[in-house]
Protein backbone atom coordinates (compact mmCIF):
# COMPACT_ATOMS: atom_id res chain seq x y z
CA UNK A 1 0.00 0.00 0.00
CA UNK A 2 1.26 3.30 -0.88
CA UNK A 3 1.99 5.54 2.14
CA UNK A 4 -0.99 8.15 3.37
CA UNK A 5 -0.82 11.46 1.64
CA UNK A 6 -1.21 14.36 4.12
CA UNK A 7 -3.70 12.66 6.11
CA UNK A 8 -6.76 14.68 7.47
CA UNK A 9 -9.18 13.90 10.04
CA UNK A 10 -12.44 13.40 10.18
CA UNK A 11 -13.71 16.04 13.15
CA UNK A 12 -14.52 14.53 16.77
CA UNK A 13 -14.21 10.93 15.85
CA UNK A 14 -10.21 11.21 15.18
CA UNK A 15 -10.68 9.16 11.99
CA UNK A 16 -7.36 9.84 10.05
CA UNK A 17 -7.74 9.62 5.83
CA UNK A 18 -6.00 10.04 2.74
CA UNK A 19 -6.62 13.84 2.10
CA UNK A 20 -7.96 12.95 -1.03
CA UNK A 21 -10.80 10.14 -0.80
CA UNK A 22 -12.36 8.04 -3.75
CA UNK A 23 -16.35 8.17 -4.82
CA UNK A 24 -17.18 5.46 -5.92
CA UNK A 25 -20.85 6.11 -6.82
CA UNK A 26 -19.64 6.37 -10.59
CA UNK A 27 -19.11 2.65 -10.19
CA UNK A 28 -22.50 1.32 -10.81
CA UNK A 29 -24.50 4.34 -10.82
CA UNK A 30 -25.23 7.50 -12.29
CA UNK A 31 -22.41 7.64 -14.62
CA UNK A 32 -22.97 4.99 -17.61
CA UNK A 33 -23.81 1.50 -17.54
CA UNK A 34 -21.99 -0.55 -14.31
CA UNK A 35 -18.56 -1.41 -14.70
CA UNK A 36 -17.91 -5.43 -14.89
CA UNK A 37 -17.90 -6.81 -11.08
CA UNK A 38 -14.03 -7.77 -11.86
CA UNK A 39 -13.22 -4.56 -13.17
CA UNK A 40 -15.05 -2.44 -10.64
CA UNK A 41 -12.88 -4.59 -7.74
CA UNK A 42 -9.54 -3.85 -9.45
CA UNK A 43 -9.80 -0.01 -9.85
CA UNK A 44 -10.80 0.09 -5.98
CA UNK A 45 -8.10 -2.11 -5.35
CA UNK A 46 -5.83 -0.23 -7.26
CA UNK A 47 -6.73 3.34 -5.63
CA UNK A 48 -5.84 1.72 -2.38
CA UNK A 49 -2.28 0.52 -3.36
CA UNK A 50 -1.32 4.06 -4.71
CA UNK A 51 -2.73 5.63 -1.55
CA UNK A 52 -6.74 5.90 -0.61
CA UNK A 53 -7.43 5.31 2.78
CA UNK A 54 -11.17 6.82 2.53
CA UNK A 55 -13.83 4.81 -0.01
CA UNK A 56 -17.12 6.57 -0.12
CA UNK A 57 -19.94 4.71 -1.00
CA UNK A 58 -24.10 4.31 -0.64
CA UNK A 59 -26.83 1.91 -0.13
CA UNK A 60 -28.86 3.41 -2.84
CA UNK A 61 -26.00 3.43 -5.94
CA UNK A 62 -27.30 0.54 -7.37
CA UNK A 63 -27.16 0.03 -11.40
CA UNK A 64 -28.54 -2.15 -13.89
CA UNK A 65 -26.34 -4.48 -15.93
CA UNK A 66 -27.29 -5.28 -19.85
CA UNK A 67 -28.45 -8.41 -18.34
CA UNK A 68 -30.91 -6.72 -16.45
CA UNK A 69 -29.79 -7.69 -13.08
CA UNK A 70 -28.52 -5.11 -10.42
CA UNK A 71 -24.93 -3.79 -9.43
CA UNK A 72 -24.52 -3.09 -6.33
CA UNK A 73 -22.04 -0.32 -4.99
CA UNK A 74 -21.67 -1.87 -1.71
CA UNK A 75 -20.93 -5.16 -2.64
CA UNK A 76 -18.28 -4.21 -5.45
CA UNK A 77 -16.19 -2.13 -2.55
CA UNK A 78 -16.86 -4.92 0.09
CA UNK A 79 -15.37 -7.12 -1.90
CA UNK A 80 -12.09 -4.88 -3.41
CA UNK A 81 -11.38 -4.13 -0.04
CA UNK A 82 -12.32 -7.29 2.39
CA UNK A 83 -8.48 -8.34 2.08
CA UNK A 84 -7.41 -4.68 3.63
CA UNK A 85 -10.59 -3.46 5.75
CA UNK A 86 -8.25 -2.64 8.57
CA UNK A 87 -6.61 -0.34 6.49
CA UNK A 88 -9.04 1.25 5.17
CA UNK A 89 -11.83 3.63 6.22
CA UNK A 90 -15.40 2.84 4.33
CA UNK A 91 -18.07 5.64 4.29
CA UNK A 92 -21.69 4.62 3.53
CA UNK A 93 -25.29 5.68 3.69
CA UNK A 94 -28.79 5.25 4.28
CA UNK A 95 -31.86 7.17 3.79
CA UNK A 96 -32.25 7.25 0.01
CA UNK A 97 -33.84 4.98 -2.83
CA UNK A 98 -33.75 6.43 -6.33
CA UNK A 99 -37.25 6.00 -8.23
CA UNK A 100 -37.38 5.17 -11.60
CA UNK A 101 -37.44 8.82 -13.17
CA UNK A 102 -34.18 9.67 -10.72
CA UNK A 103 -36.29 11.32 -7.95
CA UNK A 104 -34.72 10.40 -4.56
CA UNK A 105 -37.29 9.01 -2.23
CA UNK A 106 -36.27 9.90 1.51
CA UNK A 107 -36.75 7.67 4.51
CA UNK A 108 -35.00 7.81 7.99
CA UNK A 109 -37.04 6.24 10.31
CA UNK A 110 -35.30 4.35 12.97
CA UNK A 111 -36.85 0.65 12.01
CA UNK A 112 -35.75 1.74 8.44
CA UNK A 113 -31.88 2.59 9.45
CA UNK A 114 -31.92 -0.71 11.20
CA UNK A 115 -33.10 -2.72 8.50
CA UNK A 116 -29.93 -0.43 6.25
CA UNK A 117 -27.52 -0.91 8.72
CA UNK A 118 -27.64 -4.72 8.61
CA UNK A 119 -27.91 -4.61 4.45
CA UNK A 120 -24.58 -2.46 4.26
CA UNK A 121 -22.82 -4.49 7.03
CA UNK A 122 -23.34 -7.75 4.96
CA UNK A 123 -22.88 -6.51 0.84
CA UNK A 124 -19.54 -4.64 2.88
CA UNK A 125 -18.30 -7.69 4.03
CA UNK A 126 -17.56 -6.33 7.77
CA UNK A 127 -18.86 -5.75 11.39
CA UNK A 128 -18.41 -2.30 11.25
CA UNK A 129 -19.34 1.13 9.42
CA UNK A 130 -16.23 3.77 10.05
CA UNK A 131 -18.72 6.48 8.78
CA UNK A 132 -22.39 6.31 8.92
CA UNK A 133 -24.53 9.18 6.90
CA UNK A 134 -28.25 9.93 6.72
CA UNK A 135 -27.78 10.64 2.39
CA UNK A 136 -30.67 13.34 2.52
CA UNK A 137 -32.73 15.09 5.76
CA UNK A 138 -36.61 13.35 6.28
CA UNK A 139 -38.43 16.17 6.96
CA UNK A 140 -41.27 14.00 8.66
CA UNK A 141 -37.76 12.76 10.80
CA UNK A 142 -36.52 15.03 13.56
CA UNK A 143 -32.79 14.82 13.57
CA UNK A 144 -32.70 13.86 17.32
CA UNK A 145 -34.68 11.09 16.48
CA UNK A 146 -31.83 10.05 14.13
CA UNK A 147 -29.43 10.98 16.11
CA UNK A 148 -30.46 8.97 18.88
CA UNK A 149 -29.92 5.84 16.37
CA UNK A 150 -26.75 6.73 15.49
CA UNK A 151 -25.72 6.52 19.22
CA UNK A 152 -26.99 3.43 19.72
CA UNK A 153 -25.36 1.95 16.72
CA UNK A 154 -21.82 3.39 17.89
CA UNK A 155 -22.85 1.92 21.32
CA UNK A 156 -23.32 -1.35 19.62
CA UNK A 157 -19.84 -0.75 18.06
CA UNK A 158 -21.83 -1.03 14.50
CA UNK A 159 -20.71 2.09 13.36
CA UNK A 160 -17.79 4.47 14.42
CA UNK A 161 -18.99 7.38 13.62
CA UNK A 162 -21.77 9.23 12.02
CA UNK A 163 -22.49 12.32 9.68
CA UNK A 164 -25.32 13.59 7.56
CA UNK A 165 -25.06 14.77 3.72
CA UNK A 166 -26.80 17.73 2.73
CA UNK A 167 -27.64 19.35 5.78
CA UNK A 168 -28.01 23.04 7.59
CA UNK A 169 -26.70 24.25 10.05
CA UNK A 170 -29.90 24.09 12.21
CA UNK A 171 -30.59 20.44 11.66
CA UNK A 172 -26.44 19.94 12.58
CA UNK A 173 -26.46 21.53 15.73
CA UNK A 174 -29.30 19.41 16.83
CA UNK A 175 -28.26 16.70 15.56
CA UNK A 176 -24.72 17.22 17.37
CA UNK A 177 -26.32 18.30 20.89
CA UNK A 178 -27.49 14.38 21.14
CA UNK A 179 -24.77 12.14 18.90
CA UNK A 180 -21.56 14.21 17.99
CA UNK A 181 -21.63 14.61 14.31
CA UNK A 182 -18.43 14.07 12.83
CA UNK A 183 -18.65 14.83 9.09
CA UNK A 184 -21.09 16.77 6.77
CA UNK A 185 -21.17 15.47 3.18
CA UNK A 186 -22.25 18.52 1.14
CA UNK A 187 -21.89 19.60 -2.39
CA UNK A 188 -18.47 21.94 -2.90
CA UNK A 189 -16.60 22.70 -5.32
CA UNK A 190 -14.98 25.91 -7.58
CA UNK A 191 -18.69 26.51 -8.96
CA UNK A 192 -20.30 25.12 -6.24
CA UNK A 193 -19.12 27.52 -3.05
CA UNK A 194 -22.69 28.22 -1.44
CA UNK A 195 -21.52 25.27 1.18
CA UNK A 196 -18.59 27.91 2.52
CA UNK A 197 -21.47 29.57 4.17
CA UNK A 198 -21.12 26.69 7.10
CA UNK A 199 -17.61 26.56 8.06
CA UNK A 200 -17.85 28.53 11.19
CA UNK A 201 -20.30 25.95 12.69
CA UNK A 202 -18.47 23.31 11.31
CA UNK A 203 -15.60 24.89 13.02
CA UNK A 204 -16.88 25.50 16.04
CA UNK A 205 -18.42 21.87 16.36
CA UNK A 206 -15.39 20.29 15.45
CA UNK A 207 -17.19 18.61 12.02
CA UNK A 208 -15.37 17.27 8.82
CA UNK A 209 -16.54 18.73 5.15
CA UNK A 210 -16.58 15.92 3.16
CA UNK A 211 -16.75 17.50 -0.47
CA UNK A 212 -18.91 15.50 -2.75
CA UNK A 213 -18.75 16.55 -6.98
CA UNK A 214 -15.84 18.63 -6.38
CA UNK A 215 -15.40 18.34 -10.18
CA UNK A 216 -18.93 19.61 -10.61
CA UNK A 217 -19.66 16.63 -12.25
CA UNK A 218 -16.81 16.37 -14.50
CA UNK A 219 -17.06 19.65 -16.09
CA UNK A 220 -13.96 21.10 -14.16
CA UNK A 221 -11.75 18.36 -15.45
CA UNK A 222 -12.14 20.15 -19.09
CA UNK A 223 -12.97 16.66 -20.26
CA UNK A 224 -16.47 17.38 -21.76
CA UNK A 225 -18.84 19.61 -22.76
CA UNK A 226 -21.93 20.22 -24.05
CA UNK A 227 -21.54 18.38 -27.30
CA UNK A 228 -20.43 15.10 -25.23
CA UNK A 229 -22.88 12.83 -25.57
CA UNK A 230 -23.17 10.56 -22.15
CA UNK A 231 -25.07 7.40 -21.31
CA UNK A 232 -28.61 7.75 -21.73
CA UNK A 233 -30.80 7.19 -18.63
CA UNK A 234 -27.68 5.53 -16.39
CA UNK A 235 -25.38 8.48 -16.92
CA UNK A 236 -27.25 11.33 -14.84
CA UNK A 237 -24.50 14.11 -16.24
CA UNK A 238 -27.20 14.42 -19.11
CA UNK A 239 -28.60 17.50 -19.24
CA UNK A 240 -26.95 19.14 -16.35
CA UNK A 241 -26.90 22.67 -16.67
CA UNK A 242 -23.08 23.35 -16.66
CA UNK A 243 -23.29 20.84 -20.10
CA UNK A 244 -25.23 23.53 -21.83
CA UNK A 245 -23.65 26.17 -23.61
CA UNK A 246 -24.95 28.85 -21.59
CA UNK A 247 -23.35 26.84 -18.93
CA UNK A 248 -20.48 26.67 -20.82
CA UNK A 249 -20.48 29.91 -21.57
CA UNK A 250 -20.43 31.78 -17.68
CA UNK A 251 -17.43 29.19 -16.93
CA UNK A 252 -15.40 30.49 -19.51
CA UNK A 253 -13.95 32.84 -16.97
CA UNK A 254 -13.17 30.54 -14.07
CA UNK A 255 -11.92 27.71 -16.91
CA UNK A 256 -9.16 30.03 -18.76
CA UNK A 257 -7.74 30.84 -15.10
CA UNK A 258 -7.36 27.48 -14.37
CA UNK A 259 -5.65 26.74 -17.66
CA UNK A 260 -3.76 29.28 -16.84
CA UNK A 261 -2.57 28.01 -13.22
CA UNK A 262 -2.35 24.46 -14.38
CA UNK A 263 0.71 25.58 -16.57
CA UNK A 264 2.12 27.60 -13.96
CA UNK A 265 2.01 24.70 -11.80
CA UNK A 266 2.73 21.61 -14.17
CA UNK A 267 -0.81 20.31 -12.76
CA UNK A 268 -3.72 19.03 -14.66
CA UNK A 269 -7.27 21.39 -14.07
CA UNK A 270 -8.76 18.67 -12.06
CA UNK A 271 -5.70 19.12 -9.76
CA UNK A 272 -5.63 22.46 -9.48
CA UNK A 273 -9.10 22.74 -8.52
CA UNK A 274 -9.01 20.01 -5.88
CA UNK A 275 -5.78 22.02 -4.43
CA UNK A 276 -8.06 24.51 -4.26
CA UNK A 277 -10.51 22.94 -1.78
CA UNK A 278 -8.08 21.55 0.04
CA UNK A 279 -6.15 24.78 0.79
CA UNK A 280 -9.24 26.28 2.04
CA UNK A 281 -9.80 24.31 5.03
CA UNK A 282 -7.54 21.52 6.76
CA UNK A 283 -10.66 19.82 7.78
CA UNK A 284 -12.11 19.64 3.81
CA UNK A 285 -12.14 16.16 2.21
CA UNK A 286 -12.88 15.85 -1.36
CA UNK A 287 -13.90 12.56 -2.52
CA UNK A 288 -13.51 12.77 -6.35
CA UNK A 289 -14.39 9.55 -8.26
CA UNK A 290 -13.17 7.59 -11.34
CA UNK A 291 -13.00 4.60 -13.12
CA UNK A 292 -10.01 5.15 -14.30
CA UNK A 293 -6.56 4.13 -12.32
CA UNK A 294 -4.90 6.72 -14.14
CA UNK A 295 -7.34 9.88 -12.88
CA UNK A 296 -7.54 8.36 -9.43
CA UNK A 297 -3.78 8.84 -9.32
CA UNK A 298 -4.14 12.46 -10.66
CA UNK A 299 -6.92 13.10 -8.13
CA UNK A 300 -4.66 12.04 -5.58
CA UNK A 301 -1.48 14.17 -6.61
CA UNK A 302 -3.37 17.47 -6.30
CA UNK A 303 -2.48 17.10 -2.34
CA UNK A 304 1.12 17.98 -3.68
CA UNK A 305 -0.21 20.82 -5.46
CA UNK A 306 0.60 24.33 -3.44
CA UNK A 307 -1.31 26.93 -4.86
CA UNK A 308 0.06 30.30 -3.03
CA UNK A 309 -2.28 32.56 -0.90
CA UNK A 310 -2.26 34.86 -3.66
CA UNK A 311 -3.69 32.43 -6.09
CA UNK A 312 -6.55 31.08 -3.68
CA UNK A 313 -7.37 35.13 -2.98
CA UNK A 314 -7.46 35.56 -6.85
CA UNK A 315 -9.26 32.67 -7.32
CA UNK A 316 -11.97 33.34 -4.63
CA UNK A 317 -12.65 37.17 -6.12
CA UNK A 318 -12.63 35.81 -9.63
CA UNK A 319 -15.88 33.52 -8.18
CA UNK A 320 -17.48 36.65 -6.54
CA UNK A 321 -17.65 37.88 -10.38
CA UNK A 322 -19.41 35.29 -11.40
CA UNK A 323 -22.88 33.24 -11.77
CA UNK A 324 -21.90 30.21 -12.34
CA UNK A 325 -24.98 27.00 -13.90
CA UNK A 326 -23.98 23.90 -12.30
CA UNK A 327 -26.39 20.91 -11.06
CA UNK A 328 -27.38 21.47 -7.20
CA UNK A 329 -28.06 25.07 -7.66
CA UNK A 330 -26.54 28.42 -9.10
CA UNK A 331 -23.39 29.13 -7.17
CA UNK A 332 -24.15 33.29 -6.28
CA UNK A 333 -22.43 34.93 -3.56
Amino acid sequence: MGAMTNARVLGKSGIEVSSVGMGCMGITHASGDPMPDNDAVQVIRAAHEMGYTFFDTAECYVGRRADGTEAHNEDVVGEALAPVRDEVVIATKFGVTHAPDKTILVDSRPETIRASVEGSLRRLRTDHIDLYYQHRIDPKVEPEVVAGVMADLIKEGKVRAWGISETTEDYLRRADAVCPVSAIQNRYSLMAHWNESLFPVLEELNVAFVAFSPMANGFLTGAYSHATHFEGAQDYREGMPQYTEEGEKRAEPLMRFLHELAGLHSATLAQVSLAWMLRKKPYVVPIPGSRKPERLRENLGAAEVMLTDDEIAKIDELLDGLDLMVFGGHAVR
